[in-house]
This record gives C-alpha cells, sequence and structure tokens, in this order.
C-alpha cells in the first residue's frame, strides 16, 4: 500500500493508495498524527508493515508541519524499509524539508 502525507498547511492529507482523507489537527498534529496515520490504515485492513512506499510534500510550507510531517516518514520508511519519495518523484533515505523561507525564531532575550 501507498502513503502519500502532506503536513505543509494547517490541513493535513493522507493518502492511502487511492483513498484520500483530510484533517485540521490545529496544535496538535505532532500528538495525532502517527494514531490517524495508523487508524486510517487499520479501517483498511491494512498496518503499517502493508506500506510497500512513502511519498512526503516536502515543502515549502508550515515549518512545524513539514518538520512533524518529515520525522514520521523518514521514520517510517527507515524501520520499515520502504522507498521514501518526495512530491516531485525523487528518492530520498531520509526527507528534508524545503521550507521556502527561512524560520521565524525569536532572538534570545540576553
Amino acid at each position: 500500500m501507498k502513503l502519500y502525507l502532506d503536513t505543509s498547511t494547517f490541513k493535513t492529507i493522507l493518502k492511502l493508495n487511492e483513498k484520500e482523507y483530510h484533517k485540521n489537527f490545529d496544535k496538535d498534529l505532532a500528538e495525532k498524527l502517527l494514531k490517524f496515520i495508523k487508524d486510517k490504515l487499520a479501517e483498511n485492513n491494512k498496518t503499517f508493515q502493508d506500506l510497500t512506499e512513502i511519498t512526503f510534500m516536502s515543502g515549502p510550507g508550515s515549518f512545524t508541519g513539514l518538520r512533524i510531517g518529515a520525522t514520521i516518514v523518514n521514520t517510517l520508511a527507515s524501520e520499515l524499509k520502504i522507498p521514501l519519495y518526495d512530491h516531485e518523484g525523487n528518492q530520498h533515505k531520509i526527507i528534508i524539508p524545503k521550507y521556502g523561507n527561512p524560520a521565524h525564531i525569536s532572538k534570545p532575550r540576553k
């Protein structure tokens, strides 16, 4: 089963083969994304072990969303020993998000 994940915007897009799911996690993406994927696999009578490849929308987009999504897909692909692709079709050992802009990080107070 092919998995596609896009966490670049407020609305997460998950595709399992041809089925597409949308979810707005608000501030709970890190906490709930993996369970969301697991639950959608279960709805299709599948488990993580049934995944054959992963494609990830690597950016540009939300800094936090891309970091969380990349962490999930990198870990799954590594542990399951399956191919990992970016949204342009390039295969990677790990995905490095393309944020599009520098992160907005506050200056230290001291």
